[in-house]
């Protein structure tokens, strides 16, 4: 991340600001890690610690299936059935205690609350719709193929132009950050780094929402949900700085790294935690010995869980894909190429393949949800 500005604030942080009436706007530091991390400051039109009722907390706990999971296998992601309201369409799929992975399928926008995930990160990658993520930060319209990095205590509404959205989100326990490798020891994304600050969209369009009432924010600690009624419209900012704010990159715009032989996955890096990386899988050209096998080689995931998420396009290393399909390969078991691919790969010159991959350090559980879409008989499908 770096230093972006909206909207209107004082000469120097911590010094009166006030309204054209007089009154003093108030000051917010939002802050991750204690003060040891970035952090953003505000200027609300009201103070954003007035709450006017507190309703029932209620669990959103996984519901584990299987626990102790040594077999590969395979999700039909589209089975996910479609819900109208935001939260609700939420299903988990993956969990472990650094990642929780969700599939989504919203008709409608959130229109009467908002949200707050305290405990987690978000990254919700769109795979079909379009709209746009509103926040206190200001606006990012997003669409086919864009992740949204929204950091944890972020209140946001998502609204949608269709009623068509699919969506696979992942909650980070940890900070979502770029690759440590790709940036220079000032933050700067590096030469060598497969994208840079140009392709970072930043929120446009603050919008200060001057308003007293009652504004339900729905706010997840941990595994339940907090119904909190505050007395002024989360969106009051009229400005703020800092690092801290949700951004939206698109999977269209990460530009791979190819060579004379197979890349290992780690060139496909985007972001990366203390529990997780994910990768991003796009159109690119094979490599190019004169002697190149471009499917992947048959690896052991020693050390970490894959689960990989198929967008779009062919795989020639799988059979029978589909969209929206994930295939989970466990800690222990080795994994590569389906029969024939292989062979017939050799020759290939390119490829179309657009997925996003999350490799996990720790076992990923299965949930009840999970086995509902599960593609039963997938751990058989390297036997020709």
């Amino acid at each position: 991340m770096h230093y972006h500005t909206l909207g209107n604030i004082p000469h120097k942080r911590h010094t009166q600001f006030r309204k054209p009436d007089g009154t003093l706007y108030s000051e917010q530091l939002i802050s991750t890690e204690g003060f040891s991390d970035i952090y953003s400051l505000v200027y609300h039109t009201y103070p954003p610690t007035q709450v006017g009722k507190v309703g029932r907390p209620y669990s959103v706990a996984p519901e584990i299936a299987d626990d102790k999971n040594m077999m590969h296998r395979a999700f039909e992601g589209f089975k996910v059935d479609k819900q109208d309201d935001y939260l609700k369409s939420r299903k988990m799929i993956l969990v472990n205690s650094d990642v929780y992975i969700s599939l989504a399928a919203p008709r409608h926008s959130m229109t009467d609350y908002f949200f707050k995930n305290s405990s987690a990160d978000e990254v919700i990658f769109v795979h079909e719709g379009t709209g746009v993520l509103k926040t206190l930060f200001g606006n990012l319209r997003f669409g086919y193929g864009d992740y949204l990095v929204i950091p944890r205590g972020t209140i946001y509404q998502m609204h949608f132009d269709t009623h068509d959205n699919r969506l696979f989100i992942v909650e980070s326990f940890s900070p979502i950050r770029t690759p440590k490798r790709y940036r220079n020891a000032f933050g700067q994304l590096l030469e060598h780094s497969p994208f840079c600050e140009r392709d970072i969209r930043k929120p446009v369009d603050l919008e200060t929402h001057d308003q007293k009432g009652d504004f339900q924010v729905l706010i997840k600690k941990l595994d339940n949900i907090y119904p909190y009624h505050f007395t002024s419209h989360p969106f009051d900012a009229i400005g703020w700085d800092g690092y801290l704010y949700p951004y939206a990159f698109s999977i269209h715009d990460f530009e791979p790294i190819t060579g004379r032989v197979h890349q290992p996955p780690p060139v496909h890096q985007t972001f990366e935690t203390t529990g997780f990386v994910i990768c991003s899988f796009v159109p690119r050209l094979y490599d190019y010995h004169p002697d190149s096998i471009p499917a992947p080689y048959n690896h052991s995931n020693v050390d970490s869980d894959e689960l990989l998420y198929y967008v779009d396009g062919d795989f020639m290393s799988r059979k029978h894909v589909t969209r929206g399909m994930l295939t989970l390969h466990p800690l222990g078991i080795p994994h590569g190429p389906h029969p024939g691919t292989v062979e017939k790969s050799i020759g290939a010159k390119e490829t179309k393949e657009l997925a996003v991959m999350v490799d996990t350090f720790r076992p990923l559980k299965l949930t009840k949800q999970a086995i509902d879409i599960e593609n039963e008989g997938y751990w058989k499908s390297w036997v020709e």
